[in-house]
């Protein structure tokens, strides 16, 4: 039965799916608090970072944590990434295991009285810790340097409240109200510098300094999941190729050995490739049209997740059928 039909079915209680991939979302609007270059639909190569931290962060906890395969990275057409896990075991999952691993690579939550997303138990757990040295280099350069997100006095003020003591956010106060023009950089330091010289902190142990600024480095470069995405088997997600309506571009597949180097304002648009056939100039009648085009790469890179997962499954239908005496002659 086509599933717009199911409600006209006499048992439509049973028309449920049986498998899916399951999928990641990652969407640049849920950055928007932290980023500064940017905001709502748009993007730039500055803050499409954030997306980069999430893709680096996700897929080594799916590959190494989980022991998944074949993910493939695909941008949404606009502001986002999507991954999708083909393993066989993955597509198999039921709502209750694709709801778990959510939650173990959820980590932002919705903030305290302070607005503080990010408050782990220590020791951290070594997912978290991995993502921490992923993550360190990101956070000086992509997000203090380029977003530069405590520059106003607002900004500034979120980043005291996820500070421990009182005494050390009234010190960074005064020094701030006194330099208004410093940078996030500056600012930054600041902490551990004015920390060592301000003999009243009495409560603050270099130890809790330590922890709140690991807090505070996850809260501006893990990756914020729209974990509703992920937790159910029916949940739709745009598909691999389709044509994202409000920019024209293409959702087409990120490679994850070059994944740093992804350009979302590059990604082909349809009028692009209509262009691009059009003006064709070779002779040979055996190439197809997505060949004349600059999706042909991406295809290829399609081409090659979709041989892999069926390369493995042949395989252990084989082994399979070699175990339990099918097919063997005597």
């Amino acid at each position: 039965a086509n599933p717009r039909d199911r409600k006209t079915l006499r048992n439509a209680s049973a028309f449920r799916p049986l498998a899916k991939e399951l999928v990641f979302d990652i969407d640049m609007t849920d950055y928007d608090e932290i980023r500064t270059c940017c905001s709502g639909a748009s993007i730039c190569q500055k803050c499409w970072q954030f997306i980069t931290m999430a893709i680096k962060v996700i897929d080594k906890a799916l590959r190494d944590d989980f022991g998944f395969k074949h993910i493939m990275w695909v941008y949404s057409g606009r502001r986002g990434a999507h991954a999708w896990i083909s393993d066989k075991r993955a597509r198999e999952m039921d709502d209750s295991k694709r709801k778990s691993i959510a939650g173990y690579l959820e980590l932002l939550k919705g903030g305290d009285k302070t607005g503080k997303k990010v408050n782990l138990r220590r020791p951290l757990h070594p997912h978290i810790d991995r993502s921490l040295k992923i993550l360190n280099g990101y956070f000086q350069t992509d997000v203090l340097l380029e977003q530069d997100p405590w520059a106003t006095p607002d900004k500034a003020a979120h980043l005291l409240q996820l500070l421990p003591d009182k005494s050390l956010t009234a010190a960074l106060q005064r020094k701030w109200d006194s330099t208004p023009h410093r940078s996030s950089t500056q600012k930054w330091a600041d902490i551990d510098a004015v920390a060592s010289v301000s003999g009243s902190l009495s409560s603050l142990t270099p130890e809790t300094l330590v922890y709140a600024k690991q807090d505070i480095r996850l809260e501006y470069t893990y990756p914020r999941l729209d974990a509703e995405v992920s937790k159910k088997l029916n949940h739709l997600l745009k598909s691999p190729f389709v044509i994202h309506p409000g920019t024209g571009r293409v959702c087409v597949p990120i490679d994850v050995r070059r994944f740093e180097e992804f350009e979302p304002e590059k990604v082909p648009t349809v009028q692009q490739l209509l262009s691009e056939i059009d003006s064709w100039q070779g002779s040979d009648d055996k190439i197809q049209d997505w060949q004349k085009t600059s999706l042909k790469p991406y295809i290829e890179l399609f081409r090659d997740h979709v041989n892999a997962i069926m390369k493995e499954e042949r395989a252990v239908e084989k082994r399979g059928r070699e175990e339990s005496g099918e097919g063997v002659d005597f």
